[in-house]
């Protein structure tokens, strides 16, 4: 079996700067099993795959590790890539998750995504973030009834720039992952973060947008704004134009196409 493949760079507008992820469109599923395999042959963050249905896709993403509820890069790549590789004309896409449906709009040069808000509530610190990450954060967030990703607040952004994180100790912390934020001012934004993911095979993920449905009302609420310029400030870095409505989180950023080609399974 031959399947088209693609590849792009995302919340970028130059190629191998955002985060990148695999694109392969289905006309129908395959076993989760396969599916699997080939997002870790890929070794990228996440590999997406849709499948046509009603007004839009459904839509699925794997890390290396497993699959995952929700992705926003790889939602971005797929957006992309259906309009400028796979003749899809309208101007908003419908997809369908494990998350719920998500919206990608056209939105002049880039792409805009509608995600549901996630709210987050203080928890206690641990000295286990501390001992795995080198530094004391200020405060420790997650959403009520997830253990999915911890949110922790640090006093400055030279201190999240700086972290060199024990990823042994991170992958054993009871969160799927770790979303590290601060005041950007130093970095002429609102705020930065970096997201650190062992646990599901992604030691840092370059651009993370999941993390930015958490983030976002996060520094709305801080800094009593809804419009919010936002930095990953990994070591490809990437951009992100921001605003919470409501209880969504829009957030708009480039792509840029890095690959076209097939796989043979």
């Amino acid at each position: 079996m031959q399947l088209p493949i693609y590849q792009a760079d995302a919340f970028t507008s130059k190629l191998f700067q955002g985060n990148p992820a695999a694109y392969i469109p289905l006309t129908r599923w395959l076993d989760d099993q396969l599916m699997q395999q080939i997002a870790a042959e890929n070794n990228l963050a996440e590999t997406a795959f849709t499948v046509a249905a009603g007004n839009g896709f459904e839509l699925r993403w794997f890390t290396p590790g497993e699959e995952v509820p929700l992705c926003g890069h790889a939602t971005l790549v797929t957006a992309h890539l259906l309009w400028t590789e796979l003749g899809f004309t309208d101007d908003e896409i419908h997809f369908f998750t494990q998350s719920g449906e998500l919206i990608v709009r056209r939105d002049g040069e880039r792409l805009a995504l509608d995600f549901p808000a996630q709210i987050n509530h203080p928890i206690s610190q641990d000295d286990e973030y501390t001992q795995a990450l080198g530094v004391s954060p200020i405060g420790a967030f997650e959403v009520t009834g997830s253990d999915d990703q911890l949110l922790l607040e640090f006093a400055a952004a030279e201190q999240v720039a700086a972290l060199s994180p024990d990823m042994r100790a991170v992958a054993r912390l009871p969160y799927k992952g770790l979303i590290c934020t601060a005041p950007g001012d130093s970095y002429a934004c609102d705020f930065v973060s970096r997201f650190f993911a062992p646990a599901i095979g992604i030691d840092e993920d370059p651009v993370t947008g999941s993390a930015h449905t958490r983030l976002v009302p996060f520094w709305a609420q801080k800094l009593d704004k809804t419009l919010l310029r936002a930095r990953q400030i990994s070591s490809r870095g990437g951009e992100l134009e921001c605003e919470l409505i409501g209880d969504r989180v829009i957030m708009r950023g480039g792509a840029v196409t890095y690959l076209r080609g097939q796989i043979t399974i």
